[in-house]
């Protein structure tokens, strides 16, 4: 018989930062989480590798979670959760928040399990299996010049390690960056020791010579020129693809990712998605802003209380320290770099755009005007307007007739 609504608690599928945000707003919820981890803050997982923080540090404050348990099934007609421990969970309401998983380039000489040497770039044992493995000197390529790929970057070269950043698209950041804010970044990493590699495939992976029944370690990472970069440590940071397949199987609407409605509802009403596994309104965010937003928006409607989700205009924000002086390639002390993206920094025909750059400080800003509206913007050092920026593209108004545009880059902004 099939159950009432309320018959059986909230249960949340993934332990990430969307899953324990609910949980922490939500009273009874059961969390089925398959890391070993308390959750964690996912957003310092470069400063782990780096060692700038412990585990413990990066912790999210208690909730609790069954750990080290995987859903592998759910029931929709009966609402049962099965898991791989043995275990049924009921729900009245399900929420899946099953994030994402690093996507592994089609590489020749890499199979479906990683060999030796080559390390994702995704989760708190990804880190620090990374930090346990480096050492000044060591040789590290990373493959992927997104968000994760510089970050990831950054930290080794203040390991100390020879790192090489292999980036197929023609700058770095290509989602959030314009090519002359990227070429101030590229400047700032290669000032760290980091060797950039733009419009540069990447074709396999050669491996040492391994015993009967092994394929050895990877020892140099092969271009489509030909030309090889050793590699003691290949960092894998392509981006990450949503984790759809429970939903999938249970017979949940899926295009790029779990489609939800305005309510984080999927096709099946009791069951909820948010976070990087979640598509809303033809949108995969991929990012922890818009993932604790949706976890508000979703614990209020839980408790009974009207709130949509509209979208998330996000903000993306990154600081690349400079290694310490005892580094094995540090050059010298070197200013940290602040990076703030927003929106869309390409600008469209007819879009008026306003930069201001200043070389010897190296500092950067540009912005993006549309139909009268901020469209986007990117700001490189000094970040003094980031937050009167960020409100006027966040409030998505009309911009004042009377003002200035090159106001819009002042620290008041304009105000």
């Amino acid at each position: 018989m099939r159950k009432t609504e309320n018959a059986a608690p909230v249960v949340v599928i993934g332990a990430g930062m969307a899953g324990a945000r609910l949980a922490a707003r939500v009273p009874g919820v059961t969390v089925v989480g398959e890391e070993r981890h308390a959750p964690y803050n996912r957003v310092l997982l470069a400063d782990v590798l780096a060692g700038r923080y412990a585990p413990e540090v990066v912790a999210l404050p208690a909730v609790e979670v069954r750990r080290g348990v995987r859903a592998v099934r759910i029931d929709r007609a009966d609402r049962l959760v099965h898991c791989d421990d043995g275990s049924v969970l009921h729900y009245g309401r399900l929420v899946l928040a099953t994030g994402s998983n690093p996507v592994l380039p089609p590489l020749r000489g890499l199979g479906d399990t990683l060999p030796d040497g080559v390390h994702p770039f995704r989760t708190l044992d990804d880190a620090l299996a990374l930090r346990a493995a480096v050492r000044p000197g060591v040789r590290a390529v990373v493959i992927g010049g997104g968000l994760l790929g510089v970050s990831a970057a950054r930290a080794l070269a203040e390991c100390g390690a020879r790192v090489v950043l292999a980036q197929q698209g023609e700058h770095l950041m290509e989602r959030q960056l314009d090519p002359e804010a990227a070429a101030l970044l590229r400047v700032h990493l290669e000032a760290l020791g980091v060797e950039v590699h733009t419009e540069c495939r990447v074709r396999g992976l050669r491996r040492t010579g391994g015993t009967t029944g092994t394929a050895g370690a990877v020892r140099a990472v092969q271009l489509a020129d030909g030309y090889e970069l050793a590699a003691d440590l290949t960092v894998l940071a392509c981006g990450v693809r949503p984790r759809t397949g429970l939903a999938r199987a249970a017979g949940l609407e899926v295009r790029r990712g779990i489609v939800v409605d305005d309510e984080l509802r999927t096709s099946d009403p009791y069951i909820h998605a948010l976070g990087d596994c979640a598509e809303h309104r033809s949108t995969l965010y991929g990012l922890a802003g818009p993932a604790l937003e949706q976890a508000d928006v979703l614990a209020e409607s839980l408790a009974g209380r009207p709130a949509r989700y509209e979208g998330t205009r996000a903000l993306t924000r990154l600081t690349l320290r400079s290694p310490s002086a005892e580094s094995f390639n540090s050059p010298g002390p070197l200013e940290a770099l602040d990076l703030a993206a927003f929106g869309e920094a390409r600008p469209r025909p007819g879009d008026d755009v306003i930069r201001l750059a200043d070389a010897t400080r190296g500092a950067y800003r540009t912005v993006v005007v549309r139909d009268g509206r901020l469209a986007g913007g990117v700001l490189l050092g000094d970040l003094g307007a980031v937050g009167s920026l960020a409100r006027t593209w966040q409030d998505d108004e009309p911009l004042p007739a009377a003002l200035s545009l090159l106001h819009l880059l002042t620290d008041d902004g304009g105000h």
